[in-house]
């Protein structure tokens, strides 16, 4: 579960009565997607005939451009998410990655499971030796390649949410 049960009205759009601006929902997916792809590998090199968590990322991006609707990023998450349920490991978090990608023009809030799934990920395809230096670098990247325009927010976001997203982006 990485939804929390107190909605922070800073991660829901001003139509719903949050704060969160358009502009800042759409970097925020986008953010998302690009911690999906990159560990979309993981899924590939597994299911390498299943374009689902692509195409799921592909269809966050095309709503930040104007292209699909969000109900149509929301349903091709829900078929990435499809894509991964009867794997385990890497292969299955990278979907996962993918499939709350796609949801995060539903609701913001879906950017914090893409990064954990990502996490998720590559710890499960890492040798348990290394997995916490594997974990570290991971989250460092993605903390990286925040938009400064919600880089607060999110990491802000990551301590409040941090014990329901399996403690991935802890320091």
């Amino acid at each position: 579960m990485i939804l929390p049960k107190v909605r922070d009205p800073r991660l829901i759009t001003v139509r719903r009565g949050g704060t969160l601006t358009d502009a800042d929902h759409q970097l925020l997916t986008l953010w998302a997607a690009q911690c999906a792809e990159h560990v979309l590998d993981l899924f590939e090199s597994a299911e390498p005939g299943d374009e689902r968590p692509r195409a799921a990322i592909e269809h966050a991006r095309a709503w930040v451009r104007g292209e699909v609707p969000m109900m149509e990023s929301r349903a091709a998450g829900g078929h990435a998410m499809g894509a991964a349920r009867p794997l385990r490991g890497a292969p299955r978090f990278a979907a996962y990655a993918a499939g709350q990608a796609a949801c995060v023009p539903h609701v913001a809030e879906h950017d914090l499971g893409a990064a954990a799934y990502a996490i998720k990920a590559v710890l499960a395809a890492a040798p348990a030796a290394s997995a916490e230096e594997v974990r570290l670098r991971e989250r460092d990247w993605q903390r990286e390649q925040l938009p400064d325009q919600v880089r607060d927010l999110v990491l802000e976001d990551q301590t409040r949410r941090n014990d329901i997203c399996w403690f991935v982006f802890a320091d």
